[in-house]
Order: structure tokens, then sequence, then C-alpha cells
């Protein structure tokens, strides 16, 4: 695979996944098509060497793993990332109606840079809890696709200091309009979930809708941008090219050894939940694979995990946010993360095998430790660490405004990326 494919490849996989549910599904197509078999938690597991499986929770995160020679005495390589972005989730109860405009409560869901949310063409995507004819709970996915909001700015006559001071009150400022009503109908307030049923009712048999997990989305697609088009533009660029790039290394290594994938969700915030990395759901898989504890931590011990999630690229307009020695550059490959304080999970082992295995694949490496009078993020990489017992790196590829609504990566970076992340799985 080239990089011109990779890069076609990876946006259409972002275009299509607005949500961290819709990036699970079209992992599991992609698995699908390179042979891997779906396992459910519930049942027993029959697993065979050479065969690769995949397992799900919650529809949001996802484990894929081969079977290679005698896992338990030549471990298993990892890569980890996470299918969440920062985002606007509607609230359980939204609908808001005044001076005839009908808008919808949300909830910001992590970090998000929320100026960029501003004048955009917005769509709505997610899970749907229903009750269908039966009377049985089912859920289906839903994806809006169209613009059907937006969240008009303040006209800077109305608030002459705004490009001084202005701030983003969560509650009052971001509710996005989706109608504005007749005046014969101005006393009449739309009901959401009538919405939601009209929108699904041609796919499914839905009676009633019971509950949801939606989020709105910039419906503009990644593209290539800059003179020469050096740049990758696009929403969620945190984290699914790292949930890509891993995907697309592990489907194409076909060498003997053990490998594993997994993606999880809530990692914007805090990761605490039953799908997320500091959650069960590794530990648990990894324990089945093994077939007994012993062989588990034996297992363990052998093995290692890349903690693949972006990276702060210097800013010409704001150099002076990084350490003089540790601003990586957009496109010059890689960034391995380190902290003093164990916000990342790299050591000086997991680094110069990194190192090392980015010779092999004849990729440009850079170092990236944050200033030392600012704090520092952190990533699913110190939980599985401390989780799990596995050493780790934590890396990642630079990016221009991480957390905004439209993210900037460079062209060749992910698929360096790819290319180290392939040496790793050999």
């Amino acid at each position: 695979m080239n990089d011109e494919k990779f890069n076609y490849d990876l946006m259409d996989f972002i275009a299509m996944s607005p949500t961290p549910f819709h990036a699970v599904e079209q992992i599991i197509y992609k698995l699908e098509c390179a042979g891997y078999q779906r396992l459910y938690e519930a049942d027993k597991w029959q697993l065979e060497d050479k065969q690769g499986y995949f397992v799900t929770r919650n529809d949001s995160s996802i484990i894929a793993f081969k079977m290679g020679e005698d896992i338990v005495s030549n471990g298993i390589q990892m890569v980890g990332a996470h299918t969440d972005s920062p985002c606007l989730k509607v609230k359980p109860e939204p609908d808001v109606l005044t001076k005839g405009y009908y808008q919808l409560g949300v909830e910001v869901y992590g970090g998000a840079l929320l100026n960029p949310w501003f004048d955009r063409d917005l769509s709505l995507a997610g899970r749907i809890n229903y009750l269908d004819d039966d009377n049985d709970l089912c859920s289906t996915l839903v994806n809006f696709e169209d613009p059907i909001a937006v969240i008009p700015s303040l006209a800077i006559h109305l608030d002459r200091e705004a490009n001084k001071n202005r701030t983003v009150n969560p509650q009052t400022d971001i509710p996005p309009i989706l109608l504005k009503l007749p005046m014969s109908e101005t006393d009449k307030k739309p009901s959401f979930k009538d919405i939601l049923l009209q929108k699904i009712k041609d796919d499914t048999d839905a009676i009633e809708i019971l509950d949801y997990e939606l989020c709105f989305y910039d419906v503009q697609e990644p593209s290539y941008i800059g003179l020469h088009q050096d740049f990758i533009a696009s929403a969620r660029l945190d984290n699914l090219l790292s949930c890509y790039t891993g995907l697309m290394a592990m489907t194409e290594t076909s060498n003997p050894g053990s490998k594993l994938l997994v993606c999880t969700d809530h990692e914007e915030v805090g990761s605490a939940s039953a799908c997320g990395a500091q959650g069960p759901f590794l530990q648990s898989v990894l324990e089945r694979v093994a077939g007994s504890h012993e062989n588990y931590v034996r297992m363990i011990d052998q093995s290692m995990m890349v903690s693949a999630d972006n990276a702060h690229a210097v800013h010409p307009n704001y150099v002076d946010k990084h350490d003089d020695n540790h601003g990586p550059e957009i496109n010059m490959g890689p960034v391995i993360k380190t902290n003093a304080n164990q916000r990342y999970a790299t050591n000086g082992d997991t680094s110069a095998l990194f190192k090392q295995l980015c010779k092999k694949a004849d990729v440009p490496v850079q170092s990236f430790v944050v200033r030392s009078d600012m704090a520092c993020g952190s990533t699913i990489g110190p939980i599985a660490a401390s989780e799990i017992g596995v050493r780790t790196i934590d890396v990642g590829v630079p990016t221009f405004a991480m957390h905004s609504i439209r993210e900037l990566a460079g062209r060749w970076d992910a698929y360096y990326l790819f290319r180290v992340l392939k040496e790793f799985y050999q």
C-alpha cells in the first residue's frame, strides 16, 4: 500500500465514522474482509492458531487479535488507540424552544475546543435504543448525514470585545439551532424523540424511542490541504487516525507472531468505564487468550504495547508553547512522548526499541516532552501499563488544533506510523 492509497482510505474511514459506534462498525467490516472471526464475551471460546478474532463491548470498543506460535512464551505485540473524540452530545431531554427557534440542549464531551464549533454545518449521529412492535428492546445506529443544525456566532456588532475576551458558556451559548417554526406554530415544541422515530421507522419496526447516545459532528469531509497538499484536515484525527493505522498495520502483517489491536471508548473523559481502557475489557480478553492466570502472567512478561495517540506539533505562531528541544514538526515522522511523572508510559527501553523499529522501517522519529512549567495530558498508555503490567511506549502523529472540530496532520506522518507499526507487528 502506497501513501496515496493509505491516506485516501484513512480519510474515507474517518468520514464514515462520526461516532465511536460507527468507527467500530467500520473496523469490524475491515476485519471481516481480512478473515477475522467474531467472538462474543458470553460464549465459550475455542481459539485456533493463525486465526484472527475480534470482540466488542458496548459497540464502541473493540479488541482484535491473531493467535501466533506459542503465545505464552513469545508474548503478544499490542497497539492501543481510542475511538472517541471531543464533541457535543445531545442531552436526555434536549428540546428547547426560544423565539420560535427549535434547539437541542447539548453537553460537552471531553476537552473540546469550543470556538471552532460556531458557524459550521452540523449533522447528528450515534446509537438509538427503541421498542419494536413485539415490545422487544432493540438498538440501531443512525446518521443524519445532511447538515441539519448550526450554532451561529453572535455578531461582532453586539459584542465589540469579541476578538479580545469572548468566552463560551457551554450551557447557554452552544445549543444548536435545527428549525425556525412558522408564526402560527411558535407555541408547539417539537419532540426530538418523535424526530428520531421518523428517521429510523423506514429501516426498523420501532414504535417508541427509549433512549439514545447521539452527538453532533461537522459534515465537512476530510481533505488534503496546502499549496502542495502537505496536510490532511479532518475532524476526529485524534484518535481515529491511530485506530485506522493500527488496524491496517495488523491486517497487512502476515508473520506467525501473535498480535493485538485494542481501540477503546471514553479516553477523552478518563477511560473509567466498562468499555474504557481503565475497565477490565483488555485484561479479560488477554486472560482468555492465555488460557490461565499463570500463562497470562508469563505472556505479559514477553509482550509490549504501543499506545498510539496524537502528539502536539510545534505551532509556528506559538513556538513558546513547546520546550525548545522538543518541538515535533509535521511530516517529520512519529513522535515518542515522554513524561517524568508517568503521564506517558514511555521508558528508556521502550523508546530505544521504537527508535530501532523506525530505523528498520526507514522512518524519521521525533521526541516530545511538555514544557516543565505546563501541565501534561495523558493517554491510555499509563493505564494499560499499570492495569496489566505490560511494558508500553506512548507515540503519536504530530497534529495542529487538537480537540478542535477540525484538526490538521501531515500527509506523510500517518503513513510513516503505519510502516513502523508493521515493523513492530513483525
